[in-house]
């Protein structure tokens, strides 16, 4: 930078200009040429790097650079250049009386200059998101609140070297300055502080991905997660509402992700018929004639013990969804007899779709049970039901008995 300067000052010296001789004239002069200069400057770089670099990047194989060097980059770099120009070539422009006024032209570049990086660091920072989220083993992770949290720290950096350059003070002492108020800072940032290690928690341990289905009951949240960022997590509920929740909630509270199921291929099904006891019992010889020749049993042995009716339509229930088509028969199928409630007796079927999309799930679910329902009375059960009003009927003499 001083030889830069040297330079500068013996060209303007052959020229015939002496710094202590400036005239006000000259001045304005050398003014306009520093602003001529920095505008041709901005103007070759936008018109001819900028170009040359997007050319060149275009060429490559590898896609991170169209990001880095993508429009937007390389406008905020080119932001930059004319407070760089400024504070470079305005002390020639000034003598030692106008001083002061120099002192306050240079802080404005400073601040420019500052105010550029900032811009310049958040673009950097927004194609590092795109290209976290193109990354085969990134894109699932919620990088976004750490972007967030990375610009809000320089944007505080940044203040604190404007604040420093207008009150002429070091960065460090306000630094120090602010080490007194760091509580009253917490207080103030602590969403945010908050999110930012609940954000690293969650990308940590793969808690949490856009895209996963998640429940969280207290929050009223049952959808696809469309955003991870600092300070909220937006989930898209079945009803097409939004619902917003802290980063650092989904860290201390619990909440279902139903990622694993979409990641087994399929969907579990359980769900029970409650058979009413009293149509339990062993079978009768033409029972037993009839589903043997049907092929829903076995003949028992001559002096065995006869079947009970429930048991062949257990493994009546069992053969049915263990043949079926669109059920997964590589995760674990089973119908099984839950403990008796004063509604009957729970035969429940437990199985998974070979899909795990909602509208397939709800469809194989119905037809599974519209058959196995169907079926109930072959066995010589029932199915539980409390009575209604229709299956009460007056007979001749004014009494009510049931329509069975």
């Amino acid at each position: 930078m001083n030889t830069l300067n040297q330079e500068i000052a013996q060209l303007l010296q052959q020229t015939g200009i002496e710094k202590n001789d400036l005239s006000w004239t000259t001045q304005v002069v050398l003014i306009l040429a520093i602003l001529l200069i920095s505008y041709l400057t901005t103007l070759v770089f936008r018109h001819l790097i900028m170009p040359a670099v997007r050319k060149i990047t275009a060429r490559t194989k590898a896609t991170w650079d169209d990001y880095l060097f993508n429009h937007k980059m390389m406008t905020s770099f080119c932001r930059m250049i004319p407070p760089i120009i400024w504070y470079i070539l305005l002390p020639f422009a000034f003598n030692d009386q106008s001083a002061y006024l120099l002192q306050i032209l240079l802080k404005i570049s400073l601040i420019c200059l500052i105010i550029t990086a900032l811009m310049l660091i958040k673009c950097f920072l927004d194609s590092l998101y795109e290209i976290s989220s193109e990354h085969e083993a990134l894109k699932n992770r919620p990088l976004k609140g750490i972007y967030q949290m990375i610009n809000l720290v320089a944007i505080g950096i940044g203040v604190i070297l404007i604040i420093s350059v207008l009150i002429d003070q070091n960065a460090t002492a306000i630094l120090t300055g602010l080490g007194a108020s760091a509580a009253v800072l917490m207080l103030i940032f602590k969403d945010s502080i908050l999110g930012l290690v609940a954000g690293v928690q969650l990308s940590a341990n793969d808690m949490l991905r856009p895209g996963d289905w998640i429940t969280m009951t207290k929050y009223g949240a049952d959808g696809y997660v469309l955003e991870v960022s600092l300070t909220t997590v937006k989930v898209q509920n079945f009803d097409k509402t939004i619902t917003t929740i802290p980063p650092y909630a989904l860290v201390s509270d619990s909440f279902q992700n139903w990622r694993g199921m979409r990641e087994s291929g399929g969907r579990r099904i359980k769900r029970s018929l409650y058979i009413d006891m009293t149509t339990v019992h062993f079978c009768t010889p033409e029972e037993v004639t009839r589903f043997t020749e049907k092929g829903w049993m076995t003949a028992p042995t001559e002096g065995s013990e006869p079947p009970v009716n429930l048991h062949v339509f257990r493994e009546y229930a069992l053969k049915y969804i263990s043949s079926h088509p669109d059920v997964n028969h590589n995760l674990m199928q089973m119908v099984r007899q839950l403990q008796p409630t004063t509604e009957g007796i729970p035969v429940e079927v437990y199985c998974f779709s070979n899909t795990p999309d909602w509208i397939p799930y709800e469809t194989l679910q119905g037809e599974l049970f519209d058959h196995l329902i169907a079926m109930v009375p072959e066995f010589g059960l029932h199915i539980f039901q409390r009575p209604a009003g229709t299956d009460f009927q007056p007979n001749e003499k004014n009494k009510f008995i049931t329509s069975k």
